[in-house]
């Protein structure tokens, strides 16, 4: 019995900076049977109030803006490549409100998304990811996976062909790990677990001694090496007929650590959250919002015992 399609909340508007979020979305439709709908928020600094004096006059103007904005997203989903097989029957939704992150994660409840797509911010450098202020809200509170698009992304046409997932410090959920495999046995496609981390420890600022660095790293390594083998069991055991292999990532801070591992345009990066305390719902540390920036390929964001496939 075939799995149901993934539902994929686009949050995309004809003004936004670029195409990514509608790319990504095109590039998970080349790798699996999806549900698109796309979304766009209207900000209102008005109280309720006032829009109630408004009436009927408010009510055709929102229907209006509705009908043009489904408008807009049928004809960008087809620029992208997403067929109407792949497009929900209400292809797009025009939410407005006075909390842009609460109406996505709204929206996303009502549509049962398994992810919502991100682009980069306007100020993003090509091949990067920046967060705008929107989604450095939803990193920090949504309860679904965030799949964020890097500026100007290079995906394969083949879509998604490899997943990654990462152990950055001590920053991660362990069953993140489990969801991202399941993906990719859902995919058909290997996973490579990483262990990345700058080694950062440079040359001391006082004494010219490179014992404690080096010291450091080799115990980093070691930690590492070991993470990543009992992490390759526990996937194995779970998933044996999907395909494994293991890196790891050093260098000049996480630019450097990242680039040590080789990249494909077929790669999507999986990030776990920080497994914090019942009262906390920060879906990120202070090092995967630093790693953010220097990813350059598609990102999913599993935030910690949230939904979603």
């Amino acid at each position: 019995m075939s799995e149901k399609p993934l539902r994929l909340l686009v949050a995309w508007s004809p003004t936004a900076p670029g195409p990514e979020a509608l790319e990504c979305a095109a590039w998970l439709a080349r790798t699996t049977d999806v549900r698109v709908r796309c979304i766009t928020t209207l900000l209102r600094p008005w109280p309720s109030t006032s829009i109630a004096k408004l009436g009927s006059k408010y009510k055709k103007w929102i229907k209006k803006e509705q009908a043009a904005y489904e408008h807009a997203a049928t004809r960008a989903l087809e620029e992208a490549g997403i067929g109407s097989g792949a497009r929900d029957k209400k292809v797009a939704v025009l939410s407005d409100g006075t909390n842009e992150a609460a109406m996505l994660s709204e929206a996303a409840a009502e549509f049962g998304a398994d992810m919502i797509i991100m682009g980069a911010a306007a100020t993003a450098p090509k091949g990067k990811f920046m967060a705008g202020t929107t989604a450095d809200a939803m990193l920090h509170g949504s309860p679904r996976p965030l799949a964020l698009a890097p500026r100007a992304p290079r995906l394969s046409k083949r879509g998604v062909t490899r997943v990654n997932f990462a152990y950055i410090g001590q920053e991660t959920d362990p069953a993140a790990l489990l969801r991202a495999a399941r993906l990719a046995t859902r995919w058909n496609v290997g996973l490579r677990i990483l262990a990345i981390s700058p080694n950062g420890f440079g040359v001391p600022p006082i004494s010219d001694s490179l014992k404690l660095p080096v010291d450091f790293t080799h115990e980093w390594r070691e930690n590492a090496l070991a993470a990543l083998d009992r992490a390759r069991d526990e996937v194995a055991k779970a998933f044996p007929e999907l395909g494994l292999e293991t890196d790891l990532g050093s260098g000049t801070g996480w630019a450097g650590a990242l680039d040590a591992v080789r990249w494909k345009k077929g790669d999507l990066l999986c990030l776990g959250s920080a497994p914090l305390g019942a009262f906390e719902r920060v879906f990120v540390g202070s090092q995967t919002t630093e790693i953010l920036k220097h990813v350059q390929v598609p990102v999913l964001m599993i935030p910690n015992g949230g939904q979603g496939r």
